[in-house]
């Protein structure tokens, strides 16, 4: 069987989910809706039919799966839509702009009974999955820290995007920490095993009046987001992104009584993996991802493609490992600790 997807969003919607869906074998996007660039994007996707909102979309094209990428504003709304809807649904990062809104969100979707996921791919890269059996098969016995840092370029004085853009308001979801920290903090909980029993955290804005041809501007968003996770037992995580540095790099650092494992790279699907030991360091290979091929048309598509196998088997028997509504929350929490929705 084959399902039938409606896209919301044109930006991440039309790079990333639209050519994924187009090549798994389980889905066939066939709408994709975006106050702009809609048009466009499905003539370029070769997507059969474009509107300019979701309502439309449900009203005038049948379909079983509805995957949100529009801007993090529009989720709840776009999530309470699809659901009402009776629509399978992923969604993407961030999953909501409060703990409020997640709560209606995962309340929504345990009433409408269908399958719901969230686009945190980046489990599914080489490293995070290897860094993940690391801790299932006991190499890392006695987990003691997780340390996950971020550092990027975005949002450098340097860096601009146009002063309209959402990026610079943190009332409509912009800003470093609802771009890149959710999927962090979520590799956390996911090594962890759960979530976190207390949070401290803040984020900061380094760069509050930017300046563009036509002069200054107020940008309200987080430039950096630093966190501290308490998992009970003994194990902490120490969790942060920061947009205003010379240079793009993610670590991810799992540190246990006896042993170390940490991935380094530029991106979180481009790692490279080391176990460390008192007496010994060394290299380890990463199984490559079964659809490793397709990460020229984008870098995000192979554990993308990987996310939507454990969406499709969730939708054909409830089960799947795919990131959940409930784990959304749990992460929404934490983002509240830092001073997001709160």
């Amino acid at each position: 069987m084959t399902w039938k997807v409606g896209i919301v969003g044109s930006g991440f919607g039309g790079a990333v989910h639209a050519p994924a869906y187009a090549l798994h074998p389980k889905f066939e996007p066939v709408a994709i809706c975006s106050p702009m660039n809609a048009v466009t994007v499905a003539e370029g996707r070769n997507i059969p039919h474009a509107f300019d909102s979701l309502e439309a979309m449900l009203r005038e094209v049948e379909l079983d799966v509805v995957s949100i990428a529009s801007p993090p504003f529009d989720h709840h709304r776009s999530v309470l839509t699809a659901l009402a809807a009776g629509k399978h649904v992923l969604c993407e990062k961030p999953f909501a702009l409060s703990v409020q809104e997640a709560e209606e969100m995962v309340a929504a979707a345990a009433s409408a009974r269908t399958a719901c996921a969230l686009a945190h791919e980046f489990r599914y890269a080489p490293a995070e999955a290897a860094l993940k059996e690391l801790i299932d098969n006991g190499h890392l016995a006695a987990l003691r820290e997780i340390e996950i840092t971020r550092f990027g370029s975005e949002l450098r004085s340097d860096s601009l995007r146009p002063r309209s853009s959402w990026w610079y308001s943190r009332e409509r979801g912009g800003g470093i920490g609802n771009a890149f920290m959710p999927h962090l903090v979520d590799l956390a909980n996911w090594f962890a095993g759960g979530a976190p029993v207390r949070t401290a955290g803040f984020s900061r804005t380094a760069i509050p009046q930017r300046t563009d041809d036509a002069g200054s501007f107020e940008n309200t968003a987080a430039d950096g987001v630093f966190a501290v996770l308490d998992y009970g037992g003994g194990l902490v995580a120490r969790v942060s992104v920061d947009a205003t540095l010379s240079l793009n790099q993610a670590t991810l650092g799992l540190h246990a009584e006896h042993r170390t494992a940490v991935a380094s790279g530029e991106w979180l699907t481009t790692m490279r993996l080391y176990s460390v030991e008192p007496d010994e360091s060394s290299e380890l290979e990463l199984r490559p991802s079964p659809y490793a091929r397709f990460a020229s048309v984008h870098a995000n598509i192979p554990p993308f493609l990987s996310l939507l196998d454990d969406f499709a088997t969730r939708i054909e028997g409830g089960g799947g490992t795919a990131p959940t509504f409930a784990e959304g929350l749990a992460t929404q929490r934490v983002l509240q600790a830092c001073g997001y929705g709160s």
